[in-house]
């Protein structure tokens, strides 16, 4: 009590308030938050951005439940959550920590991930949701130039993929390596592991998965898995040298066909050193 009646001392005289007496932290925090007619109310004094965890902490939560995984065990891991807490908190919840437990979890029926996508950007998006959502599909399912975009949607997407890559942060647009910025080899990715697999799996497929044929999706999900995964395990081993600090520069090539791919171009200009 007493050590709350100093803080809120300390309160009044930094910020030339009056803010009364209170017993608890609790109590003051909400005068202080809360109130609208309070001092910190709509005041921004710093910002904190929450980041996923890393590849690390992704491996040793996964082993705190699961001591014997496999390496295909922690890239499904990895391909759902990408480390973002409240997807592993719900694995964890669905005791779901192997390859096939994992995407049996997903794919159920009442799962918690079928409407994820859907929940978290729909609002986001507003009444063009759809033409977002139809870009995003085709990006997940590896259409991923804008030209190749614009003649399957028959429409001009420019100002959607800005969109999706500067206010939502949704995309990241990639070019070869040893491409200049105004190339035209650019290609555009989904950055979050999940939305990537929600919108290649459960949105495509949105129309099986109302008529409640997950079973059907399951087949899909089974029979596109390695090439899919050998997707999610590129980006797997180019979070895994990014946090090793390693590098200056982590990207891939592509020639101007969008052939002759090398997945990793890692670059260390203080060694003067390239791993391929």
């Amino acid at each position: 009590m007493l050590l709350c009646e100093e803080f809120a001392r300390e309160i009044e005289d930094k910020l030339s308030v009056s803010l009364g007496r209170f017993q608890l932290f609790a109590e003051l925090f909400k005068a202080l938050m809360i109130l609208s007619k309070e001092p910190l109310f709509g005041r921004a004094t710093s910002r904190i951005i929450v980041k996923p965890f890393n590849i690390f902490t992704i491996k040793e939560i996964l082993k705190d439940y699961n001591k014997n995984y496999t390496s295909e065990d922690l890239l499904a891991f990895y391909m759902v959550t990408d480390g973002v807490v409240k997807y592993i908190e719900q694995l964890v919840l669905s005791k779901a920590f192997t390859k096939n437990t994992i995407l049996t979890t997903i794919f159920k029926e009442n799962s918690y991930f079928l409407n994820e996508g859907r929940d978290v950007l729909i609002d986001e998006f507003g009444k063009d949701y759809g033409n977002y959502f139809s870009i995003l599909s085709l990006i997940a399912s590896s259409k991923t130039e804008r030209g190749e975009m614009e003649s399957i949607l028959e429409m001009q997407i420019g100002g959607y993929l800005d969109k999706l890559e500067k206010e939502y942060n949704i995309i990241k647009r990639i070019r070869p390596f040893g491409a200049k910025e105004g190339s035209r080899s650019n290609k555009y990715m989904i950055e979050d592991n999940f939305l990537n697999l929600w919108f290649r799996f459960i949105y495509m497929f949105r129309s099986t998965i109302e008529i409640g044929n997950l079973d059907y999706i399951r087949k899909i999900v089974d029979r596109d898995y390695e090439v899919y995964s050998g997707i999610v395990l590129e980006k797997y081993f180019r979070a895994k040298m990014i946090d090793s600090k390693v590098f200056s520069d982590i990207q891939g090539y592509w020639n101007s066909k969008g052939e002759d791919e090398i997945d990793i171009v890692a670059v260390n200009d203080f060694e003067k050193r390239l791993l391929f």
